[in-house]
């Protein structure tokens, strides 16, 4: 019983899942990108790339700066208290991220964690907003309206894929739009069915023998 307390412990299961994710990518660095990496004529074929896409970098400093990402997402959570339910809806959005990527034909090849941390960064925004505190609110309202200005400053309608000055990579916005997106919908199913699990579990209030 211990360890299970232990495990639900707040934050515990997210720091957990970004250690994960930060340890893949290590471990995918320098791997055949070929073999890992996103390509929708391969999404059904070879379902596992929906998750090792996310892992695996272009380059040194693609896998500098998600690994930064991945340090400052993990710290966010443990500070916000996240719940297991709010780390398994960043779980379901990882590969989710990576097959919303389908709706841009022309994008053929995707890798890097920064849709799947935009995922992260949704959900964190969406359990801020339901704080009790109105600081932590505020937060969250602003967490959320940051990531919406980024998402449109990147402009995703202009094309697959954006050369950006000083990176050595190309930044798909779509990834990060999908990202956000796939955190929202999967935080809102995964609190949804926390919700009416804690009803079914709460005992039923017993009749006045008045």
């Amino acid at each position: 019983m211990s360890r299970r307390r232990g495990w639900l412990k707040p934050g515990l299961a997210w720091l957990t899942l970004a250690g994960l994710l930060a340890a893949g990518s290590l471990a995918l660095s320098g791997a055949e990108t070929t073999l890992w990496d996103w390509q929708p004529n391969l999404a059904w074929q070879e379902p596992w790339r929906d998750w090792s896409a996310a892992l695996l970098h272009w380059s040194p400093q693609h896998l500098h700066m998600n690994l930064l990402g991945t340090v400052l997402m993990a710290a966010l959570g443990w500070r916000a208290a996240m719940r297991p339910a709010d780390t398994l809806a960043w779980a379901l959005a990882w590969p989710l991220t990576q097959l919303g990527l389908l709706m841009q034909p022309a994008l053929l090849h995707y890798a890097g964690l920064s849709g799947v941390l935009h995922a992260g960064v949704a959900i964190v925004a969406c359990r801020l907003l339901q704080s009790r505190s109105a600081g932590s609110r505020r937060i969250g309202g602003l967490l959320a309206l940051g990531m919406v200005a980024k998402l449109l400053l990147e402009l995703p309608w202009r094309g697959a894929a954006q050369a950006v000055a000083g990176m050595d990579f190309s930044l798909a916005p779509l990834a990060h739009v999908s990202g956000a997106v796939m955190g929202l919908l999967c935080f809102v199913l995964c609190d949804a069915l926390m919700r009416l699990r804690g009803r079914a579990t709460t005992p039923a209030s017993k009749p006045d023998p008045r």
